[in-house]
C-alpha cells in the first residue's frame, strides 16, 4: 500500500476533504493521511457536511498536527494554501493550489470537494499505472 499525506495549515478543510476521498476511492491502493502545520480545533462543518452529502463516510475526520503522519510516507501533497511544509520526507511531492473555501457559500464546499475528487483519482490513476 502506498502511504498517502494531505496537508494544509489547518487541516480542517481542503486536505480533511482528500484525505476523505482517499481512503472512499482508494482503500485497496493507499494508506491515506491528513495533517496541518497549525494547531486547530477541529474539521469545517460544512467540509464535513458537503463530503458526507456526497456519500463518503467522515467519521475519522479530525484536525491533527504533521507529527502525527507515518515516517516512511510515499507521497506529500500539499493543498495550495501557501504553506511551507517543514521537511517531510517522502519519495514524491506536489502541491494542488486549491482555494479554500472556508467561510463562503456551501457552493464553494462543494466545488471544491469536486475537484479535491477528480484530483484524487488521477492520483490513484497515476499510482497504478506505476507512474509515481
Amino acid at each position: 500500500m502506498t502511504k498517502v499525506a494531505f496537508v494544509c495549515i489547518h487541516n480542517s478543510c481542503r486536505s480533511i476533504m482528500a484525505e476523505g476521498w482517499a481512503k472512499h476511492l482508494g482503500q485497496d491502493i493507499i494508506d491515506a493521511y491528513s495533517a496541518g502545520t497549525e494547531v486547530y480545533p477541529g474539521p469545517k462543518p460544512m467540509a464535513l457536511e458537503v463530503m458526507e452529502d456526497a456519500g463518503v463516510d467522515m467519521s475519522h475526520a479530525s484536525s491533527k498536527l504533521l507529527d502525527t503522519l507515518p515516517e516512511d510516507l510515499d507521497i506529500l501533497i500539499t493543498m495550495g494554501c501557501g504553506v511551507e511544509c517543514p521537511y517531510v520526507p517522502c519519495n514524491h511531492r506536489e502541491d494542488w493550489g486549491l482555494d479554500d473555501p472556508s467561510g463562503g457559500p456551501k457552493e464553494g464546499f462543494e466545488q471544491t470537494r469536486d475537484i479535491i475528487k477528480d484530483k484524487v483519482i488521477d492520483l490513484l490513476a497515476r499510482i497504478k499505472a506505476g507512474n509515481l
